[in-house]
């Protein structure tokens, strides 16, 4: 099942029915149900039961009034007390032990008499494929879930990565080059480096760290010094020298910040205002994209930079362009553009009659 559609479905499910990710490592099934936490508005409590011993699940002993109990851990309270979604992460990694405390939540939801609050959901996740050191679930366990096998597409990678702001433009452009490139398909030889969703993502957030963000130094003909080699470690050899290559000869280095930031618009508007209409129709998808990260308010005068780059695009596009604000969920931006270029866009469609 693609991304987009398992996100769907477990988004409609019952909050009692437990849910079951399979796909192999590195395809980024955390964020996957980080974005089902996204779209239920619940926060996500995410436990990687293969680095987790039994202590780690149902707490420490302690003497109450002569008794032994388990204290339990801090997360698990939280559960119980709020509604969360709770992740248990390479459920099949690990041991048994730790297994079966986690079979007692999906089965009863609770745990030494501590119940899950009515409304949090319990999500879990395998890996699976040849390369990995696994576990064998208990069947009981598995009939336990709604289970799915996850087949990420590069689209469901490209769709997400627009909403994240870790991922720069340029390297969303490499992929929709070469598809490929973004997860290793087939045999791994022990040792050797493999790209896939997760490390693209890890790659992205590392280079910007170390001040090597794609979208700043692309098109330059050269690379700082270290880009290639922290390539290496994330992508392995093959798709280190095709980024990097990719990365020196990029030239349409004008994204959506470009035209929304007063100081990049000064600099770089005659240059963009000359590129083609291909360009810019995708410059306008790169605003629609812009404005449906969560936490990116567009101002007046960022809407104005906006109009007057969207102006010198075709009819079409202008109406394209607005149509596509119009199905944004954020009324504030709707109603800055419609104020802005509504008026435009209904001149466009009487005169022309074709809309």
């Amino acid at each position: 099942m693609d991304i987009k559609t398992f996100v769907n479905v477990v988004s409609a499910l019952p909050k009692e029915i437990s849910v079951l990710a399979k796909g192999p490592t590195g395809i980024g099934k955390s964020q996957i149900f980080h974005q089902v936490g996204k779209r239920l508005k619940m926060p996500v409590i995410d436990r990687r039961l293969a680095q987790m011993t039994e202590g780690d699940i149902i707490g420490l002993p302690e003497l109450v009034d002569g008794v032994t109990r388990f204290a339990p851990c801090d997360w698990f309270i939280r559960a119980c007390k709020e509604p969360v979604i709770l992740f248990f992460d390479e459920l099949n990694r690990a041991t048994l032990e730790v297994q079966q405390c986690a079979f007692q939540i999906v089965l009863d939801r609770e745990l030494n008499g501590h119940k899950l609050h009515a409304d949090t959901r319990v999500y879990a996740a395998v890996n699976v494929g040849s390369d990995y050191q696994v576990l064998e679930m208990d069947p009981a366990l598995q009939r336990r879930f709604w289970a799915m096998d996850l087949e990420p597409t590069t689209q469901d990678w490209l769709d997400w990565a627009k909403t994240c702001d870790d991922i720069p433009a340029s390297a969303s452009e490499y992929i929709k080059k070469f598809p490929s490139s973004l997860r290793h398909v087939g045999q791994m030889e022990p040792g050797k480096v493999y790209p896939n969703p997760a490390s693209w993502h890890r790659l992205m957030q590392s280079l910007t760290f170390a001040g090597m963000n794609p979208d700043d130094i692309c098109g330059s003909g050269n690379l700082p010094e270290l880009f290639y080699p922290m390539c290496l470690g994330f992508i392995g050899q093959t798709d280190s020298v095709k980024f990097s290559d990719f990365i020196k000869e990029y030239v349409n280095k004008f994204f959506a910040n470009d035209i929304i930031d007063s100081k990049q618009w000064s600099k770089k508007k005659k240059a963009i205002l000359e590129i083609n209409n291909d360009k810019k129709n995708g410059l306008m998808e790169q605003i629609v994209d812009w404005t449906k990260i969560d936490g990116n308010t567009i101002t007046i005068d960022g809407v104005d930079r906006c109009v007057e780059f969207v102006k010198s695009c075709s009819e079409e596009m202008i109406v394209n362009f607005f149509n596509l604000i119009m199905e944004t969920e954020d009324l504030e931006t709707i109603k800055k553009f419609h104020k802005r270029l509504g008026k435009l866009v209904t001149d466009i469609i009487n005169e022309s009659g074709k809309y």
